[in-house]
């Protein structure tokens, strides 16, 4: 951390049951120079990898669909969420954080991923890098179910399903899952299936 404008007075953590809430109070020097002091409160989980698994042949991507308590808390009748598969890398670097969750959750093994690009998901509030990669997949490839790691509380289903629907969805409002939202509109501005 190098900004001359930005000095921590004090970080105290507020919750570390799940990952961890700090709150951070520190001086930032404004556009008049004088300086403020300020606090806010940064959620801290993990940098996480994400994937569009898409099928040129058949027109098709894979998505996968959970339950997400905060979208139930929010407004999201089922709290039912259609997303590009990711999860978090804990001690592995993206790309075989990215192998291992396609497995885990899709079922299926793939070995050609291509990071396409990294973003911070909710800047205000969350710490977390994501980073985005796209892979081919096809039938050959499907080495079981997946539905995620039972010990992790994972209930989750793979679908299938035509890449011109996937787009449709967002309009929609089917699909409002940012980070997959992202990869779709990828595909569709780089023809990834054409």
């Amino acid at each position: 951390m190098n900004n001359d404008k930005i000095k921590i007075l004090k970080t105290e953590v507020l919750s570390d049951n799940w990952y961890v809430l700090r709150k951070v109070t520190f001086d930032f020097q404004k556009k008049d120079g004088t300086w403020e002091t300020q606090s806010r409160e940064a959620y801290d989980r993990g940098d996480g990898a994400t994937i569009l698994l898409y099928n040129r042949a058949r027109q098709t991507v894979i998505l996968t669909e959970q339950f997400r308590m905060p979208t139930y808390l929010n407004g999201n009748e089922t709290g039912m969420m259609l997303e590009a598969c990711a999860g978090l890398l804990d001690e592995d670097n993206p790309e075989d954080c990215i192998r291992r969750e396609t497995e885990e959750e899709t079922g299926y093994r793939v070995t050609d991923v291509r990071k396409v690009f990294e973003a911070y998901m909710s800047p205000g509030s969350v710490t977390e890098i994501l980073h985005f990669f796209v892979a081919e997949y096809s039938q050959a490839m499907k080495t079981n179910e997946g539905g995620g790691i039972e010990e992790e509380q994972e209930n989750i289903e793979c679908i299938e399903m035509p890449f011109d629907k996937a787009l449709a969805m967002i309009a929609g409002g089917e699909i409002r899952d940012a980070k997959t939202i992202m990869l779709l509109q990828y595909a569709e501005i780089n023809k990834l299936l054409a």
